[in-house]
Protein backbone atom coordinates (compact mmCIF):
# COMPACT_ATOMS: atom_id res chain seq x y z
CA UNK A 1 0.00 0.00 0.00
CA UNK A 2 2.75 1.97 0.50
CA UNK A 3 4.49 1.97 -2.50
CA UNK A 4 1.10 2.78 -4.27
CA UNK A 5 1.38 5.46 -2.24
CA UNK A 6 4.83 7.17 -2.99
CA UNK A 7 3.67 6.62 -6.53
CA UNK A 8 0.24 8.16 -6.68
CA UNK A 9 2.84 11.43 -4.87
CA UNK A 10 5.57 11.04 -7.63
CA UNK A 11 2.61 11.22 -10.68
CA UNK A 12 1.01 14.25 -8.94
CA UNK A 13 4.20 16.46 -8.80
CA UNK A 14 4.77 15.42 -12.27
CA UNK A 15 1.32 16.55 -13.14
CA UNK A 16 2.24 19.63 -11.60
CA UNK A 17 5.38 20.70 -12.84
CA UNK A 18 3.84 19.34 -15.78
CA UNK A 19 1.27 22.24 -15.82
CA UNK A 20 3.03 25.02 -15.14
CA UNK A 21 6.21 24.59 -17.22
CA UNK A 22 4.17 25.91 -20.34
CA UNK A 23 3.06 28.86 -18.04
CA UNK A 24 6.80 29.42 -17.36
CA UNK A 25 7.92 29.68 -20.54
CA UNK A 26 5.37 32.05 -21.84
CA UNK A 27 6.53 34.46 -19.09
CA UNK A 28 9.78 33.99 -19.72
CA UNK A 29 9.43 34.44 -24.12
CA UNK A 30 7.09 37.83 -22.48
CA UNK A 31 9.37 39.31 -20.78
CA UNK A 32 12.93 38.11 -23.49
CA UNK A 33 10.52 40.40 -25.79
CA UNK A 34 9.70 43.60 -23.85
CA UNK A 35 13.42 43.20 -23.24
CA UNK A 36 14.00 43.37 -26.61
CA UNK A 37 12.04 46.08 -27.12
CA UNK A 38 13.84 48.69 -24.40
CA UNK A 39 16.99 47.67 -26.34
CA UNK A 40 18.94 50.53 -27.87
CA UNK A 41 18.64 50.56 -31.93
CA UNK A 42 21.94 49.54 -33.36
CA UNK A 43 23.15 52.29 -35.36
CA UNK A 44 23.46 51.76 -38.85
CA UNK A 45 27.00 53.79 -40.25
CA UNK A 46 26.23 56.81 -42.70
CA UNK A 47 27.52 56.62 -45.95
CA UNK A 48 30.13 58.96 -47.19
CA UNK A 49 29.83 61.86 -48.78
CA UNK A 50 31.95 61.24 -51.47
CA UNK A 51 30.96 64.74 -53.17
CA UNK A 52 31.78 67.24 -50.19
CA UNK A 53 34.47 69.36 -50.73
CA UNK A 54 37.58 69.28 -48.81
CA UNK A 55 38.35 72.43 -45.90
CA UNK A 56 40.28 75.15 -47.07
CA UNK A 57 43.85 75.37 -46.26
CA UNK A 58 44.04 77.71 -43.24
CA UNK A 59 47.09 79.40 -41.78
CA UNK A 60 48.39 77.91 -38.11
CA UNK A 61 48.13 79.99 -35.45
CA UNK A 62 52.17 80.46 -35.17
CA UNK A 63 52.04 81.47 -39.39
CA UNK A 64 49.44 83.63 -38.64
CA UNK A 65 51.44 85.41 -35.73
CA UNK A 66 54.37 86.03 -37.87
CA UNK A 67 52.24 87.44 -40.38
CA UNK A 68 51.89 84.81 -43.44
CA UNK A 69 48.94 85.09 -45.99
CA UNK A 70 47.73 82.45 -47.97
CA UNK A 71 47.99 82.76 -51.72
CA UNK A 72 46.43 79.38 -52.35
CA UNK A 73 43.76 77.54 -50.14
CA UNK A 74 42.25 75.29 -52.27
CA UNK A 75 39.27 77.13 -53.03
CA UNK A 76 40.30 79.68 -56.32
CA UNK A 77 42.77 81.36 -57.94
CA UNK A 78 42.07 84.96 -56.85
CA UNK A 79 45.64 86.05 -56.06
CA UNK A 80 47.15 84.71 -59.09
CA UNK A 81 47.13 85.45 -63.37
CA UNK A 82 48.72 83.39 -66.18
CA UNK A 83 47.56 79.79 -67.02
CA UNK A 84 44.42 78.67 -65.63
CA UNK A 85 43.56 76.56 -68.56
CA UNK A 86 46.33 73.99 -67.85
CA UNK A 87 46.68 75.02 -64.18
CA UNK A 88 43.21 74.06 -62.39
CA UNK A 89 41.74 73.18 -59.25
CA UNK A 90 40.74 69.33 -58.61
CA UNK A 91 39.67 68.31 -54.79
CA UNK A 92 40.95 71.36 -53.23
CA UNK A 93 45.00 70.76 -55.29
CA UNK A 94 46.38 73.03 -57.66
CA UNK A 95 47.05 70.48 -60.74
CA UNK A 96 48.96 71.39 -63.62
CA UNK A 97 47.98 68.92 -66.43
CA UNK A 98 49.46 70.43 -69.94
CA UNK A 99 47.59 70.56 -72.83
CA UNK A 100 50.06 71.84 -75.99
CA UNK A 101 52.86 72.44 -75.44
CA UNK A 102 54.70 73.03 -71.92
CA UNK A 103 51.95 73.95 -69.43
CA UNK A 104 52.99 77.80 -69.57
CA UNK A 105 53.25 79.83 -66.00
CA UNK A 106 50.92 80.49 -63.48
CA UNK A 107 51.94 83.94 -61.40
CA UNK A 108 50.98 85.69 -58.28
CA UNK A 109 48.80 88.49 -59.09
CA UNK A 110 51.07 90.80 -57.37
CA UNK A 111 55.14 91.37 -57.46
CA UNK A 112 57.38 90.23 -54.14
CA UNK A 113 60.62 91.17 -53.24
CA UNK A 114 61.89 89.83 -49.86
CA UNK A 115 59.65 87.30 -48.29
CA UNK A 116 59.27 83.52 -47.12
CA UNK A 117 57.43 81.45 -49.37
CA UNK A 118 56.31 78.10 -48.59
CA UNK A 119 54.40 75.39 -50.47
CA UNK A 120 54.10 71.37 -50.69
CA UNK A 121 54.64 69.73 -53.71
CA UNK A 122 53.67 66.07 -55.09
CA UNK A 123 55.87 64.80 -58.26
CA UNK A 124 55.34 62.48 -61.19
CA UNK A 125 57.61 60.04 -62.66
CA UNK A 126 60.46 62.80 -63.94
CA UNK A 127 58.05 65.74 -63.33
CA UNK A 128 60.22 69.30 -64.04
CA UNK A 129 58.78 72.51 -63.22
CA UNK A 130 60.08 75.77 -61.02
CA UNK A 131 59.56 78.66 -58.81
CA UNK A 132 60.25 81.47 -60.49
CA UNK A 133 61.13 84.54 -58.01
CA UNK A 134 61.38 87.99 -58.95
CA UNK A 135 60.49 87.27 -62.34
CA UNK A 136 59.34 89.11 -65.41
CA UNK A 137 55.89 87.94 -66.84
CA UNK A 138 56.08 87.31 -70.60
CA UNK A 139 60.32 86.40 -70.39
CA UNK A 140 61.80 83.12 -68.87
CA UNK A 141 62.18 83.68 -65.39
CA UNK A 142 65.28 81.33 -65.43
CA UNK A 143 66.94 84.75 -66.87
CA UNK A 144 64.91 87.44 -65.96
CA UNK A 145 64.29 86.93 -62.23
CA UNK A 146 65.28 83.58 -60.86
CA UNK A 147 64.05 80.04 -61.29
CA UNK A 148 64.71 77.79 -58.08
CA UNK A 149 64.08 73.88 -59.89
CA UNK A 150 61.45 71.89 -59.01
CA UNK A 151 62.49 68.52 -60.34
CA UNK A 152 62.28 64.19 -59.97
CA UNK A 153 66.05 64.75 -60.46
CA UNK A 154 66.14 61.00 -59.51
CA UNK A 155 64.66 59.87 -62.98
CA UNK A 156 67.01 58.29 -65.15
CA UNK A 157 66.19 61.05 -67.60
CA UNK A 158 68.17 63.52 -65.43
CA UNK A 159 71.25 61.21 -64.20
CA UNK A 160 74.01 63.29 -65.49
CA UNK A 161 72.78 66.59 -64.96
CA UNK A 162 75.22 69.17 -62.60
CA UNK A 163 73.74 70.68 -59.16
CA UNK A 164 73.34 73.73 -61.07
CA UNK A 165 69.81 71.84 -62.33
CA UNK A 166 69.14 69.42 -59.40
CA UNK A 167 65.98 70.10 -57.57
CA UNK A 168 66.04 73.44 -55.49
CA UNK A 169 69.40 74.74 -57.29
CA UNK A 170 69.15 78.81 -57.76
CA UNK A 171 69.09 77.84 -62.12
CA UNK A 172 72.51 78.11 -63.89
CA UNK A 173 73.60 80.48 -60.49
CA UNK A 174 73.79 78.25 -56.84
CA UNK A 175 73.19 74.69 -56.91
CA UNK A 176 71.88 72.80 -54.54
CA UNK A 177 72.65 69.64 -52.57
CA UNK A 178 71.05 66.60 -54.31
CA UNK A 179 68.30 65.72 -51.60
CA UNK A 180 66.40 62.35 -51.59
CA UNK A 181 62.47 63.82 -53.26
CA UNK A 182 59.65 61.53 -51.89
CA UNK A 183 58.16 59.45 -54.44
CA UNK A 184 55.29 59.91 -56.45
CA UNK A 185 52.11 59.82 -54.68
CA UNK A 186 53.57 61.51 -51.28
CA UNK A 187 54.02 65.21 -50.49
CA UNK A 188 57.30 66.74 -50.37
CA UNK A 189 57.36 70.23 -48.27
CA UNK A 190 59.71 73.26 -49.61
CA UNK A 191 60.22 76.89 -48.22
CA UNK A 192 62.43 79.80 -50.28
CA UNK A 193 63.68 82.31 -48.54
CA UNK A 194 64.41 85.68 -50.46
CA UNK A 195 66.27 88.33 -49.04
CA UNK A 196 68.16 90.54 -50.28
CA UNK A 197 70.96 88.63 -52.05
CA UNK A 198 70.40 85.44 -49.93
CA UNK A 199 68.54 83.12 -51.01
CA UNK A 200 67.63 80.04 -49.01
CA UNK A 201 65.72 76.70 -50.11
CA UNK A 202 64.65 74.04 -47.26
CA UNK A 203 63.12 71.17 -48.68
CA UNK A 204 61.31 68.53 -46.21
CA UNK A 205 63.12 69.91 -42.97
CA UNK A 206 66.78 69.85 -44.79
CA UNK A 207 68.87 72.68 -45.95
CA UNK A 208 69.62 72.36 -49.61
CA UNK A 209 70.71 75.74 -50.57
CA UNK A 210 71.93 78.60 -48.49
CA UNK A 211 73.59 80.74 -50.57
CA UNK A 212 74.60 84.84 -51.80
CA UNK A 213 74.03 85.69 -55.60
CA UNK A 214 76.20 88.45 -55.85
CA UNK A 215 79.16 86.58 -54.40
CA UNK A 216 77.92 83.44 -56.58
CA UNK A 217 78.62 85.85 -59.40
CA UNK A 218 81.31 87.71 -58.77
CA UNK A 219 83.61 85.94 -61.45
CA UNK A 220 80.76 85.74 -63.71
CA UNK A 221 77.58 83.02 -63.80
CA UNK A 222 78.17 79.37 -63.38
CA UNK A 223 76.34 78.84 -66.27
CA UNK A 224 77.99 81.20 -68.06
CA UNK A 225 75.03 82.83 -69.73
CA UNK A 226 73.76 86.09 -69.09
CA UNK A 227 71.14 86.57 -66.68
CA UNK A 228 70.22 90.17 -66.74
CA UNK A 229 67.28 89.81 -64.40
CA UNK A 230 69.34 88.25 -61.65
CA UNK A 231 69.32 91.19 -59.63
CA UNK A 232 65.96 92.60 -59.77
CA UNK A 233 64.76 94.15 -56.45
CA UNK A 234 60.97 92.55 -56.69
CA UNK A 235 59.30 90.52 -59.28
CA UNK A 236 56.44 88.11 -59.65
CA UNK A 237 56.55 83.92 -58.20
CA UNK A 238 55.20 81.54 -60.27
CA UNK A 239 55.46 78.01 -61.26
CA UNK A 240 56.71 77.50 -64.48
CA UNK A 241 55.61 74.64 -66.39
CA UNK A 242 58.11 72.03 -68.49
CA UNK A 243 55.08 69.84 -69.73
CA UNK A 244 55.10 67.82 -66.51
CA UNK A 245 52.22 67.12 -64.77
CA UNK A 246 52.49 67.49 -60.88
CA UNK A 247 50.01 69.16 -58.03
CA UNK A 248 50.50 71.71 -55.28
CA UNK A 249 48.88 72.90 -52.06
CA UNK A 250 49.09 74.75 -49.08
CA UNK A 251 50.41 78.00 -51.06
CA UNK A 252 51.36 80.67 -48.10
CA UNK A 253 53.91 83.85 -47.83
CA UNK A 254 55.45 86.36 -45.57
CA UNK A 255 57.08 89.21 -46.89
CA UNK A 256 60.00 90.73 -45.44
CA UNK A 257 61.50 93.97 -45.02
Amino acid sequence: MRKVYLLLCALFVSAAVFAQTPADETARTEEALQDKKTESPAKVAEPLDETAEPEPFRLSDEEKKEGFTVLFDGTNLDEWTGNKTDYRIENGVLTLQPGRGSGGNLYTAKEYGNFIYRFEFMLTPGANNGVGIRAEQGKDAAYHGMEIQILDHDDPAYRSITPLQVHGSVYGIIGAKRAVLKPEGEWNVEEIVADGDNIKVTLNGEVIVDGNIRKATKNGTADGHAHPGLFNKKGYIGFLGHGSKLKFRNIRIKELP
